[in-house]
C-alpha cells in the first residue's frame, strides 16, 4: 500500500514538506486540505449534495460533511485533487471544473486521538445532473440537503456534523 503523504504549510499557504498523513493528524500539524461542496438550485432554493462519512473512516466516522473532502498531492492542484476525490469517494465523473472559492485554517480536536489543522480550500460546482454511486469504504449514506433545512440542522445538532462543515458552508454560500 502506498504511505499517503500530506503537505505541509505554514498559515500563508507556502510549503514546507511533507509528512505521512496518519502522523499529520496525530501530531496536528498544518498542512494543505480541500473540502467539495456540490450545490444544485431547485425551484427558490439551493441544495447541497451532502455525505454521511463512513463509520470506518479514520476518524468523523457516521457525521455529515460536504460532498467529499480530502489532501491534495505534491504536484497536484486542489482542483485536479477534487476531482480525484469526487470520483473515489462519490463514484462522481460527471465533474469536469471545480472553483476554489476560498480558503481558512481550522484546529479541531477529533476523535481517534487525532487533530484537524488544515489549511482548507472550498471547491464548489454547480451540479444540477450528475451520477452519484458512492464508495461504501467511504460513504454511509449521501443526500441532497436544502439549505434552509441544513442551516436548521446545524443549529440545531452541530454534533451530527464534522468539524470543518460549518466554515466550508459559509464561505460556499458567500462565494458559490
Amino acid at each position: 500500500m502506498i504511505e499517503e503523504q500530506v503537505i505541509l504549510v505554514d498559515p500563508q499557504g507556502r510549503e514546507l514538506g511533507v509528512e505521512e498523513k496518519m502522523q499529520a493528524h496525530r501530531d496536528g500539524v498544518l498542512h494543505l486540505a480541500f473540502s467539495v461542496l456540490l450545490y444544485r438550485d431547485r425551484g427558490n432554493e439551493r441544495e447541497f449534495l451532502m455525505q454521511q462519512r463512513a463509520l470506518g473512516k479514520y476518524h468523523s466516522g457516521g457525521l455529515w460533511t460536504n460532498t467529499c473532502c480530502s489532501h491534495p498531492r505534491q504536484g497536484e492542484s486542489m482542483e485536479q485533487a477534487g476531482i480525484r476525490r469526487l470520483a473515489e469517494e462519490m463514484g462522481i465523473v460527471d465533474i469536469r471544473a471545480l472553483s476554489d472559492v476560498a480558503s481558512f485554517v481550522y484546529h479541531a480536536e477529533l476523535d481517534n486521538g487525532l487533530v484537524e489543522h488544515e489549511l482548507d480550500h472550498v471547491l464548489v460546482a454547480s451540479a444540477s445532473d450528475i451520477t452519484v454511486v458512492p464508495n461504501p469504504e467511504e460513504v454511509l449514506a449521501y443526500r441532497w440537503w436544502p439549505q434552509s433545512e441544513l442551516q436548521a440542522a446545524l443549529e440545531q445538532t452541530p454534533e451530527h456534523f464534522t468539524a470543518w462543515f460549518p466554515q466550508v458552508l459559509a464561505l460556499a454560500e458567500t462565494n458559490a
